[in-house]
């Protein structure tokens, strides 16, 4: 085909938009600074509105709709709140009332200013087991014993705790001491979310896959069901700290065998008994029933009775929860010198909260069709770790169990959470000194059963295999790191595992010889289709994936095995002919006869013609198919002018095709295309490979 025989096929041509050039930084600046420092009433009232949901949706209340099946949900959430919140204070080493301030106060703040409509907030197992984790480390260097006064008991003992290089001035026992480590690391926390917030990162939330949330969730549920064991027994042994703490406490708990309670342990077994066949029916018959049956309260209430009449505090030194006051203590603020203690653990913790609470706002957002803010999540989450911190609560975030049963049972509105924390006021003001001879292995066994949901993920691990590889491997690898190794740090691994995941999709991308399918001038991978067609001296090529630093190497690794021809060996093996040739004409100047000149000259000439197979040999030039290629880097830039250079020099010609404008404007920039003449688009690949053909160039020096 001849240059004119392509310019009578009418190739696509597209003139590209000038962009327009941009306003100047001193305008931009002076507009963002006017837009965000103006106020009007309409921006003003707009502002509070963002910030306070409920001045939003409140007013627009439908009152004979949405009111009973509120009502009806924010009950039961309630009540099953009170087990749950007493029980989750075991796992954050912290007194049983502090769990129910949490819940309270968590369900009125959020009801204000979160954006989800479903999501209900308070106390969450792998939060609470990252909080129990500083605390009993805090507690360990101030010199708190396992057995010392305070915790969950009534002991008077008082002790002046150490902190750095200093020594605490207040003199407080060890429950007063683990809830000012509460409380500081939940302050901590809500201040990094809130800035979080501040600063617009909601964004964050995206590269926390699911995979990666349920991989952690699952092996923070293996360290909790792990650090149970030790009250299903009833043993008292400290709760180890650092690395592998799963191999510590199991050592641990088959050490003291041998120092079971054996009431914990009878208690225990009826315990699970019964709720674990109660949680399955629960499960099986929740679309039937309207709401699900609170059976952990009534296990509460049954064991607390029982413990109580049988005196099994007294008579067989069962561990009870104590004594649970009435009312609210008074404020207090947070021990500013322990910020530099847990600041690092609180980072961790402000993740976690936000990822779980986004992650499921949006899940529900989704389903019944309305929208959530990410940012404004950020802000609710923070001022439900910010403001109870002052009222000695823990770290809260949404929480999956309460949610599901949430919004099964006919919420519309936060008002649910609203009139969850009714619930939980009267518990606080009344009924709260009740649970007194309440057990722990009680709540250890509530805990446990909680946890059915996150350890089933194990039987889901053969079906997400054989659906991903890759989501597969992040997620063991993110459950064996927080099971085994660390809580915090498998959140880490997990975050590392799946940023390279992508960088190594993009390292695995392979060059793909196309054909053109017989009856349109449309081009597939010839390896996976049949009866495509190749053009005897053009060769199109495509490549699945940005070319950018990481893989530039790769690309022409890839490309020149594909093609059977790697310009720059060629090239080596020229300049290795040429010397040779060269000394052995210097020695036949030199008047040294040399007989083998023509043999060795042959044997030259056959190693580089046997690196060519007979495609390569007639090849004249290369199609390479951009259409995939997202983006293209400077280093990616210089990919390709190398591949364009090392096949010039061989007599192959290199031209690219649908090339969207992001990788035309990077090629402009980096100098791809040296002369404008010779800066010819082509938008198909049919045009590219006309306009190939129509080159009569020879090929190969």
């Amino acid at each position: 085909m001849t240059h004119q025989d392509w310019d009578q096929q009418s190739p696509l041509v597209l003139e590209r938009v000038e962009k327009e050039t941009g306003p100047s930084w001193r305008s931009v600046a002076s507009q963002r600074l006017k837009k965000h420092c103006s106020c009007t009433p309409k921006k003003a009232k707009s502002k509070i509105l963002g910030f306070v949901p409920i001045l939003k949706w409140l007013p627009r209340y439908r009152l004979r709709e949405w009111l009973l099946g509120d009502a009806m949900s924010g009950l039961i959430v309630g009540i099953l709140l009170v087990p749950q919140s007493i029980a989750y204070s075991l796992l954050a080493s912290q007194d049983p009332i502090y769990g129910l301030y949490t819940s309270f106060f968590t369900s009125i703040i959020y009801a204000v200013f979160g954006t989800s409509r479903h999501i209900s907030a308070g106390v969450f197992a792998v939060l609470c087991l990252l909080m129990g984790q500083v605390v009993d480390r805090e507690l360990a260097l101030a010199g708190y014993s396992e057995s010392g006064g305070g915790g969950w008991s009534n002991g008077s003992a008082v002790l002046l705790a150490g902190l750095g290089n200093g020594s605490l001035e207040v003199v407080c026992d060890k429950s007063c001491y683990a809830i000012a480590v509460g409380t500081t690391l939940t302050f901590t926390a809500g201040v990094y979310q809130m800035l979080m917030g501040i600063f617009q990162v909601g964004f964050i939330s995206v590269y926390l896959s699911n995979s990666l949330l349920d991989g952690f969730a699952t092996g923070a549920s293996l360290t909790i069901f792990t650090s149970q064991f030790k009250y299903l027994l009833g043993l008292k042994i400290p709760r180890p700290q650092g690395w592998f703490v799963l191999f510590k406490t199991w050592y641990s708990v088959l050490g003291n065998l041998g120092n079971t309670n054996v009431c914990d342990l009878v208690t225990s077994l009826v315990c699970l008994l019964v709720l674990l066949p109660a949680k399955e029916i629960n499960n099986r018959f929740k679309a039937k029933m309207k709401a699900p049956i609170p059976f952990e309260l009534f296990v509460v209430i049954i064991a607390t009775l029982a413990s109580h009449f049988g005196r099994f505090n007294t008579d067989y030194g069962s561990d009870v929860s104590g004594d649970i006051p009435t009312g609210f203590m008074p404020p207090q603020m947070p021990m500013w010198t322990l910020i530099p203690n847990v600041a690092v653990d609180a980072f961790s913790i402000a993740i976690v909260g936000f990822a779980i609470t986004v992650s499921l706002s949006e899940m529900f957002a989704k389903k019944h069709g309305y929208a959530v803010d990410a940012n404004q999540e950020m802000y609710a989450l923070g001022l439900c770790n910010i403001l109870p911190s002052f009222f000695r609560c823990f770290t809260s975030s949404a929480a999956l169990t309460k949610t599901l049963v949430k919004e099964s049972t006919g919420c519309h509105t936060q008002v649910s959470g609203l009139i969850s924390a009714l619930v939980l006021l009267l518990v606080l003001l009344v009924i709260a000194p009740l649970f007194y001879s309440l057990q722990k292995c009680v709540l250890a066994v509530i805990i446990l059963v909680n946890l059915r949901g996150a350890l089933r993920k194990f039987l889901d691990v053969p079906a997400m295999w054989r659906v991903n590889r890759v989501d597969a491997s992040i997620w063991l690898i993110t459950m064996a790191t927080s099971a085994l190794v660390n809580t915090e740090l498998g959140l880490l691994v997990g975050v590392l595992v799946s940023a390279l995941s992508v960088l190594g999709r993009t390292q695995q991308a392979r060059v793909l010889e196309l054909g053109r399918a017989p009856a349109r001038e449309h081009y597939e991978d010839l390896s996976s289709y049949r009866g495509l067609r190749t053009h005897p001296e053009v060769a199109v090529f495509r490549y699945d994936a940005p070319i950018y630093y990481a893989n530039q190497s790769m690309f022409k690794k890839s490309l020149y095995k594909c093609v059977g021809l790697d310009p720059v060996k060629e090239k080596d093996q020229l300049v290795k002919l040429r010397k040779r040739n060269k000394r052995q004409q210097e020695k036949e100047d030199d008047g040294v006869p040399n007989v083998k000149s023509a043999e060795t000259e042959g044997e030259g000439k056959e190693v580089v013609t046997l690196m060519l197979d007979e495609k390569a040999r007639r090849l004249r030039s290369l199609v390479i198919d951009c259409s995939a290629v997202l983006f293209l880097d400077t280093a990616g830039v210089s990919a390709l002018k190398e591949v364009r250079k090392d096949y010039a020099a061989l007599g192959i010609r290199v031209v690219l095709a649908q090339c969207n404008t992001s990788v035309l404007d990077s090629l402009e920039s980096g100098g791809y295309y040296p002369d404008k003449e010779d800066r010819i688009l082509f938008f198909t690949i049919a045009d590219a490979v006309r306009y190939a053909q129509s080159l009569s160039a020879p090929n190969g020096d």
